[in-house]
C-alpha cells in the first residue's frame, strides 16, 4: 500500500512538471529545473546521498544476486536507490538488467547514469588521443569521438570519462598518451572537438553520450612524471597553461568534470574549493557535476589532509566534489553528517541537482532503457562505417619525422622488403592503452597491412620480443633484455633486402595510467637490433609505435627515414601501409616536443626567455647544459610530407592597433613538390614586454590547408583581445599595450616573422 501511494505521488509530481513545461512554451531548461526541484522535495537524505554515490560493476547482473560481503551490500544499496551511477557495466543485456533493478525495485526509481572509460573508442578503436592530436585535424578528431559515442551508446553506456585535457610537458608521465600534448591553445581546440564529438548537437539523442573533462586540475604536471605524484606550480602556469583547455571544454558544453589525484598548493584537488567552487562553478558558471577520480576522496587521508573518512566527506562535499567514485565515503558518512548538522543539506541539494540535471538532459527519466536496443547494438559495434572512420583518423595521425633521399614512399613493385620487429606482427599492442571494451588481438598488424600490397617480395622476421609474457591493463610489463635468439634471422633477411622496414617502440601497455618511465629509449633489445641491422643495410625505414615521445638520438643520426606511427588502434596496419606506400601523404605534426635525452625533460617550445638565454659573454654563465644543446631533437609542430611547402609574403594589415582592434595577418603557402599534400600552417606570437613574463613563442592559430602540386593559397589569421591577452597571477584576464612579434611556419621553428604594436 505504501509503495502504491509513493508511486501515485511521483506520478503527480511529473504531471505537474508537464504542466510547467506547457506553461513555459516548451522551454526545456525551465521544465527540467522544475522537475529537479519537485523530485528533490520528496527525496530522503539517504536517497540524495545515493545519487552522489558511484559503484563499479561488482557482479554479473544477469546472474544470481550476490551473497555476502561488500557485493551484497552494494546490491542492497542499488535496490534502495542509494546508487546514482555505475561504471564498467557494459552491453545492452547488463545495462538493462541493472537499470531494471533500480527503476523497478527502489522507492523512487531514479535511473542510473552508466559511465565508462571510452577514451579512444569503444570496441572499434581510433588512435590514442595523443596521436589524434598529431593530426591537428579538428573535424577528424570530432568525428572520431562521435564514432566512439555511437558504439558506446549502442552498448548501453551514456557517459564517458573523457576527454583528458591535461597539458603535460613531461614524456615520462604515461598518461601523455591520453591527452593532446604540451600546448594550451592546441589542447583547448582538441578539447572542444572531443566534447562536441561525444555529446553531439543533442545530448538526448540515443547515439551521443555525456563527456567528462579530466583531470581538474594540474595532474599533467606531476613531479618527475611520476603517476599520482604531487604538483608544485605557480599561479601563472595554472591560469595560462593548465586551465584553458578545461575552460574550453566548459564553453563547449561539457556536462561533467573529473577531479584528479594530485595536490595543488598543499591541498588535494578533490578537496579544493578554489578550483571546484570558486573557479569552475562560480566564475565559469558550470552547471554540470564533478565526479572524483577513483577513490580520490578517501585518498585525502593518505595525503595527510584529513584524518578519516568523516573528515574526507566534509572536505570533498564542501569543496564541490559532487559524486564519489568508489571510495564509499559519501555513502558511509554524509547522511549522518547532515543529520548531525555538520554538513548543510543545501550542499547535498546542489550536488544532486547537478547530477539529476544531466540525467534529465540525457533523457533517462523519459526512458531508462533508451540506450538498450539489442538490434542497434548488433548493427553498430564494429561496422564498416566505424572502421572506415578510424582508418581515416589513423592515417591523419601519422607524423613523418625524417625522410632522407626520398626513401619514402616505398616503390610498389620490384623490391625485396624485409619487415623486422615483434611489433610489426603484433595485433594487440597497436590497440594502445585504455581499450578495456575492445577485444584483444583485434588490430590490423603492420604485417597484414603491408601484405595487401602484392608487387614486392615481403619477408618478415621478428628479431626480438619487446616484452616477456602477457601484457594486461593491470600488470607491470616485463621487458625482454636477454633473448637475442632471433637476431641472426632478422640480420640475414636485411642483408638481401632493398629496403628494411623496422617496427620498433613501446608495447601498448607501456604507456597510460601507472606507466611512468625514466628511460625513454627504445625498450629492451630493440636499439641493439636496430644497430645490428644497420651494419648490413642502411636503407632502413624506422616505424615507431609508442604512446609518448621517445629519445631516438642514434636513429636520428643514422636512419634515413623515421615515421612516428604511435598506437593507431584497430586499423593500425592498414593506415601505416598506406602511408609507407604513398597512397596517403602524411600530414601529421608533433603535439609534443621530442627530447634529445631524458635529462632535458620537461622540455617544451613555449618556454620563458630567462635572464641569460644566450652565451653573450662567451663564458659558462648562461642558461644551458654542459653535455647537450638546449634544442629538442624534434620540435613541437614538426612533421614532413612527401611534398614540400614554401611560405612567403607574411603581411600584417597595419603596423599598430588599438586594444580591441582585430589584427589581420596573411601568408602565402605554396606546394613546391611533386605530390598533392596537406600542411598545418601554424601562427605563433610573442608579447615582448609584459607585467608577467611571456613565453618566447605561443601558438595562437593554425589551419590545415590542402594544396595541389604548384598551387599557392593565401592563409588568413585574425588576432583579437582573447588571443593577445593573458591571465595575471590572480586569474584575471588582461590585455596590455606593447610590441608583439608574429611567426608563421610549418612548425614551432619558424622562418617568417613580422611585428606590430598594440596601443
Amino acid at each position: 500500500m505504501k509503495r502504491i501511494l509513493l508511486l501515485t505521488a511521483i506520478s503527480l509530481f511529473f504531471t505537474r512538471c508537464e504542466y510547467a513545461k506547457n506553461q513555459t512554451s516548451n522551454n526545456t531548461k525551465k521544465s527540467i529545473e522544475y522537475k529537479i526541484d519537485s523530485l528533490l522535495k520528496i527525496m530522503t537524505i539517504e536517497e540524495k546521498v545515493g545519487q552522489m554515490n558511484q559503484y563499479n560493476g561488482f557482479w554479473d547482473v544477469t546472474g544470481p544476486s550476490p551473497k555476502g560481503g561488500s557485493a551484497e551490500l552494494k546490491y542492497e544499496h542499488l535496490r534502495k536507490g542509494w546508487v546514482g551511477s555505475m561504471l564498467t557495466v557494459r552491453g545492452v543485456e547488463q545495462v538493462k538488467a541493472v537499470q531494471k533493478i533500480i527503476t523497478e525495485e527502489s522507492r523512487l526509481g531514479i535511473p542510473l547514469i552508466i559511465g565508462f572509460d571510452v577514451i579512444h573508442g569503444y570496441k572499434t578503436l581510433s588512435p590514442i588521443p595523443l596521436a589524434e592530436a598529431a593530426s591537428w585535424d579538428l573535424e577528424a578528431i570530432k568525428k572520431s569521438a562521435s564514432i566512439a559515442a555511437n558504439e558506446a551508446s549502442a552498448s548501453g553506456i551514456n557517459w564517458t570519462f573523457g576527454p583528458m585535457v591535461d597539458i603535460s610537458r613531461d614524456a615520462r608521465w604515461g598518461r601523455v598518451m591520453e591527452g593532446a600534448g604540451e600546448d594550451p591553445f592546441l589542447g583547448s581546440r582538441v578539447a572542444e572537438a572531443r566534447v562536441k564529438g561525444f555529446q553531439g548537437d543533442d545530448l538526448a539523442a540515443d547515439n551521443t553520450i555525456a563527456a567528462c573533462a579530466k583531470h581538474f586540475a594540474g595532474y599533467g604536471f606531476s613531479e618527475a612524471g611520476k603517476e599520482y605524484n604531487t604538483v608544485n606550480i605557480g599561479t601563472s602556469t595554472l591560469h595560462n597553461v593548465i586551465l584553458p583547455p578545461f575552460k574550453a571544454a566548459v564553453d563547449a558544453g561539457v556536462r561533467t568534470l573529473m577531479n584528479s589525484f594530485n595536490e595543488l598548493n598543499g591541498v588535494p584537488v578533490t578537496g579544493s574549493s578554489y578550483l571546484q567552487r570558486d573557479i569552475l562553478k562560480n566564475k565559469w558558471k558550470f552547471n554540470g557535476f564533478v565526479i572524483s577520480d577513483w577513490a580520490s576522496i578517501s585518498e585525502m587521508i593518505t595525503w595527510g589532509y584529513v584524518k578519516d573518512k568523516r573528515e574526507a566527506a566534509i572536505k570533498a562535499v564542501t569543496a564541490g566534489s559532487d559524486m564519489d567514485m568508489e571510495s564509499h565515503t559519501y555513502i558511509q558518512e554524509l547522511a549522518q553528517l547532515v543529520k548531525d548538522g555538520v554538513v548543510s543539506e543545501s550542499l547535498l541539494d546542489d550536488a544532486v541537482k547537478r547530477i539529476l540535471r544531466v540525467k534529465f538532459e540525457l533523457g533517462l527519466f523519459e526512458n531508462p532503457y533508451k540506450y538498450c536496443d539489442e538490434n542497434r547494438e548488433k548493427e553498430t559495434i564494429g561496422n564498416k562505417e566505424n572502421n572506415d572512420g578510424v582508418l581515416d583518423m589513423a592515417k591523419k595521425s601519422i607524423v613523418l619525422l625524417k625522410n632522407e633521399n626520398n626513401l619514402l614512399p616505398l616503390k610498389k613493385e620490384g623490391q625485396k622488403i624485409a619487415l623486422i620487429g615483434a611489433l610489426a606482427a603484433d595485433k594487440d599492442s597497436p590497440l594502445g592503452s585504455w581499450r578495456i571494451a575492445s577485444e584483444n588481438n583485434t588490430a590490423v598488424s603492420v604485417l597484414e597491412g603491408m601484405q595487401q600490397y602484392k608487387g614486392n617480395s615481403l619477408v618478415y622476421k621478428k628479431g626480438t620480443d619487446v616484452i616477456i609474457g602477457e601484457a594486461t591493463f593491470l600488470n607491470e610489463v616485463k621487458i625482454n633484455t636477454t633473448d637475442k635468439s632471433e637476431f641472426a634471422e632478422a640480420i640475414d633477411a636485411a642483408k638481401s633486402a632493398n629496403v628494411v622496414v623496422m617496427v620498433l617502440g613501446e608495447h601498448g601497455f607501456q604507456s597510460g595510467e601507472g606507466r611512468s618511465r625514466t628511460d625513454l629509449n627504445l625498450p629492451g633489445l630493440q636499439q641493439e637490433l636496430l644497430q645490428e641491422v644497420f651494419k648490413v643495410n642502411k636503407n632502413i625505414v624506422l616505424v615507431l609505435q609508442n604512446g609518448r615521445p621517445l629519445t631516438i638520438n642514434w636513429a636520428d643520426k643514422h636512419i634515413p627515414a623515421i615515421v612516428e606511427a604511435w598506437q593507431l588502434g584497430t586499423q593500425t596496419g592498414n593506415a601505416i601501409a598506406q602511408v609507407l606506400y604513398g597512397d596517403y601523404n602524411p600530414s601529421g605534426k608533433l603535439p609534443m616536443t621530442f627530447p634529445r635525452n631524458v635529462g632535458q625533460i620537461p622540455i617544451y617550445y613555449n618556454y620563458k626567455n630567462t635572464g641569460r638565454p644566450v652565451d653573450k659573454d662567451k663564458n659558462v654563465f648562461w642558461s644551458h647544459y654542459s653535455d647537450v644543446e638546449n634544442t629538442p631533437l624534434y620540435p613541437f609542430g614538426h612533421g614532413l610530407s612527401y611534398t614540400t611547402f614554401k611560405y612567403s609574403d607574411l603581411k600584417i594589415s597595419n603596423p599598430s592597433f588599438l586594444i580591441g582592434d582585430e589584427v589581420k595577418i596573411s601568408v602565402k603557402v605554396s606546394n613546391t613538390g611533386n605530390k598533392d599534400g596537406k600542411e598545418v600552417v601554424q601562427l605563433y606570437i610573442r608579447d615582448l614586454v609584459a607585467s608577467i613574463t611571456r613565453p618566447v613563442k605561443e601558438l595562437k592559430g593554425f589551419e590545415l590547408v590542402e594544396l595541389k602540386v604548384g598551387e599557392t593559397k593565401t592563409i588568413n589569421f585574425t588576432l583579437n583581445n582573447e588571443i593577445l591577452g593573458f591571465f595575471d597571477n590572480e586569474g584575471n584576464f588582461i590585455v596590455e599595450p606593447g610590441a608583439f612579434m608574429v611567426f608563421v611556419g610549418g612548425s614551432s621553428i619558424t622562418e617568417l616573422e613580422a611585428d606590430f604594436e598594440l596601443k
